[in-house]
């Protein structure tokens, strides 16, 4: 999988010396860049935009994400709970709409009173939880129900991050769609799209359209999800927003789009130290990054992360991680001043999915996160994890 990020921007001048090694460095000029070209979608087109929390959840600015968008959207109690708690703005007043491919019941509970949105995988789990949505509503908790549609339409590059693939558990798949399916629905949620341009949701939306529109009528909402690469430098705004503007006169229904990479695109770096450098048929360096605890999309997906100031010419290194994981190789890079024990390496783009995947495989330790205003050159430490943070997730 090919990354079509990895602009270092404000980052080209940033002293990677400046922070402990390993380290999240986000830089807030950016990520207000990015912010204000999702407001200006949503103004234009007159949709609303709800910014995915399970690629952005760096809530040290979510005053900040309140000021542009309209809310947030979760996959599942925490995220709900977080969005709820820092994501409301001044009058608390912003949405936080919830999907989860599946619901326990105590959970719902606690979801339907902080969710404006709770959006379902299935009709048959509507009808399932159906008296705890009842008890809800009898106290007064105020919220919509949604019913995510599988578009059965593939448009992704790697199978696993299609929710279109064959056999996909995301979604009801739309051709099944009935209209005693949406009793007690008031929206429909299709998410199709992974790191990807207009072109794919106009695909996507062809595909669905006669499924949909005889629907309508007795909807209030449609939410295109999220996938929407839109603050890429490519991306085909103008496009986006006429489509938005015809499908709201076609449909007369509130739209939604979720972007979440959206966000922090570019916005981003991690920083990590070159540990030791062997010889094994070629030169193999030992980070302190680690791909399988810090960048886990590098053997997921897989990708090779940019590296900020890779040469074009020079010797190549290969990069692993300081993990028991022989699989622990984040790629192949020409060093920036050679592969030598001491010297600092920065991966380009890694505010969005890496910092929400970390974790402490082989008890090795977290990056720290920093927050860094490219602008005004502020640099502050938002958080530091030690060995009580890798201790109370144990038992």
């Amino acid at each position: 999988m090919e990354t079509k990020a990895g602009d270092p921007a404000a980052f080209a001048r940033f002293d990677l010396y400046r922070v402990p090694s390993p380290a999240f460095v986000v830089d807030e000029v950016a990520v207000r860049r990015n912010l204000a070209i999702l407001r200006d979608i949503g103004d234009r087109a007159g949709i609303k935009v709800l910014g995915a929390l399970k690629a952005f959840s760096m809530w040290s600015l979510g005053g900040v994400v309140a000021e542009y968008l309209d809310g947030v959207c979760a996959s599942g109690i925490y995220e709900a709970r977080l969005g709820r708690e820092e994501y409301g703005g001044p009058h608390n007043d912003r949405e936080v709409a919830t999907y989860c491919a599946a619901y326990k019941p105590d959970d719902l509970a606690e979801i339907l009173k902080i969710s404006d949105h709770v959006i379902f995988n299935s009709p048959g789990q509507i009808a399932r939880l159906k008296p705890v949505i009842d008890t809800a509503r009898s106290n007064g908790v105020n919220f919509d129900i949604g019913l995510r549609l599988n578009p059965l339409h593939p448009e992704g590059e790697v199978p696993k991050y299609d929710p279109s693939q064959p056999h996909s558990r995301l979604g009801f798949p739309v051709d099944q769609l009935r209209p005693h399916h949406l009793d007690g629905v008031d929206g429909l949620h299709i998410h199709n799209l992974c790191e990807q341009d207009f072109a794919p949701l106009a695909r996507t939306w062809a595909a669905i359209e006669p499924y949909v529109m005889p629907h309508v009528a007795g909807l209030k909402w449609l939410n295109f999800g999220g996938g929407h690469h839109v603050t890429r430098a490519d991306y085909q705004i103008d496009d986006l927003v006429a489509f938005l503007q015809r499908i709201k006169a076609q449909t007369g229904l509130e739209l939604y789009i979720e972007p979440g990479e959206a966000m922090a695109l570019d916005a981003g770096i991690l920083v990590g130290e070159i540990l030791d450098v062997i010889d094994n048929g070629m030169a193999v360096a030992i980070t302190d990054i680690s791909a399988t605890c810090h960048m886990p999309d590098v053997i997921e997906a897989p990708y090779r992360p940019a590296m900020l100031h890779e040469p074009d010419e020079g010797p190549i290194t290969r990069l692993g991680g300081p993990s028991c994981l022989a699989g622990d190789i984040i790629g192949d890079y020409r060093i920036p001043g050679g592969a030598e024990p001491g010297a600092r390496i920065a991966f380009l783009d890694q505010a969005h999915y890496s910092m929400v995947k970390t974790n402490n495989f082989n008890g090795v330790p977290l990056p720290a996160i920093w927050l860094w205003n490219s602008e005004s050159d502020k640099l502050q430490q938002i958080r530091a994890f030690s060995y009580a943070d890798f201790k109370t997730r144990l038992s």
